[in-house]
């Protein structure tokens, strides 16, 4: 078959990788493509499944000392998004799927997160500490809009007075505007609008079911407009795909309100080498090789880091050469603006709701 029949349009991974933690293994044998081909059949089905969890507990402590966030809380387990880069694939290995197709596919779904929430917000054992929306996975993917989770557990944080900071990449994160503009007026919530590109065919490719960058941006200009504290972070960056543009988006994200930006380089941990590499030698295989040894040039070379402190920012020419853009576009564009701290104060008052 060839690259362009290959091809999964609206994925990132274009395969399903062995599960590390499985004794079995499977293969699509080129006997089984064939047949497939002939008899018009799908090699596989695209299409996404929800699968209803219900968890023990829901906020999570991390551990990283380079993370930036001290505890997190993931509505869902998956992501239909299907960003390629996402370091989140190797978590789904855990719940016994691969971290390719199924990453993407499979979607679990914490159906008692608010119960669980307000539990952990009533006990009086905790003390209020920023939680984050979407430590893991994004809490505004494609099901959201449906099953609405991530609108309840804002509730519930406006309900108990505790900060909370978003992270996502959805334009969906509007709809909770009225919420969020009352969190706001205690200083309760931060979001973090993920932006990788200012390429609209570049986002295409790298988060195949993510909003536009025009979708984007003006999610950032009406936040930025009701006065609820937002930072841009422009993560991955992918030396060869995005690393040109850092300049100029950054520019384009301060004349939207955004009152930062931060980065990290990419870095293909686990099973994200394998399913990268695959992606981009169908994806871009005129540069694929180039891209490739320009990621390991900036992780000692290797397509992947996992040293304290190194991983997220890299190391070498062009790390630095990255760094260095940055100092410069945030004291060009950014400079004087900075993310009001979240209050902490006042949840004890509301223990009890």
């Amino acid at each position: 078959m060839s690259i362009e029949r290959d091809y999964i349009k609206g994925r990132g991974a274009q395969l399903n990788v062995s599960n590390k933690f499985d004794a079995h293994s499977n293969e699509l044998r080129s006997d089984f493509l064939n047949y497939c081909a002939i008899e018009g059949d799908e090699v596989t089905n695209s299409k996404t499944i929800l699968i209803d969890t219900f968890p023990k507990t829901i906020v999570n402590k991390v551990v990283s000392p380079d993370v930036g966030m001290g505890y997190s809380l993931n509505p869902y387990q998956g992501c239909e998004h299907g960003c390629i880069y996402c370091y989140a694939r190797n978590s789904h290995e855990y719940w016994g799927f691969s971290a390719g197709l199924d990453f993407e596919q499979k979607i679990l779904v914490k159906r008692n997160s608010v119960e669980l929430l307000e539990k952990k917000l009533q006990s009086p054992r905790w003390k209020a500490v920023p939680i984050v929306l979407s430590g893991n996975t994004d809490c505004y993917q494609p099901t959201e809009k449906k099953l609405e989770i991530t609108r309840q557990l804002l509730k519930t944080f406006l309900k108990y007075k505790h900060p909370v900071g978003i992270i996502t990449k959805n334009s969906l994160v509007l709809r909770d505007l009225d919420i969020l503009k009352e969190l706001a007026k205690d200083n309760l919530v931060q979001v973090h609008l993920s932006i990788t590109s200012l390429n609209e065919e570049t986002r295409r490719t790298l988060e195949p079911r993510t909003a536009t960058i025009k979708k984007r941006l003006e999610t950032l200009k009406q936040l930025a407009s009701n006065n609820i504290p937002v930072s841009v972070m422009m993560a991955p960056i992918i030396p060869g795909i995005n690393s040109h543009e850092i300049l100029p988006l950054v520019k384009a994200i301060a004349e939207n309100g955004a009152l930062g930006v931060g980065y990290t380089m990419v870095r293909l941990n686990g099973a994200i080498g394998g399913i990268f590499t695959d992606w981009i030698q169908k994806a871009m295989p005129d540069r694929a090789e180039k891209v490739l040894h320009q990621i390991a040039e900036c992780h000692g070379g290797n397509l992947n880091d996992s040293e304290f402190g190194r991983r997220m920012k890299g190391s070498g020419n062009i790390a630095e050469q990255v760094s260095q853009q940055f100092k410069i576009a945030r004291k060009k564009y950014l400079s004087g603006r900075v993310m009001p701290k979240l209050n902490c104060e006042l949840h004890e008052q509301y223990k009890d709701g």
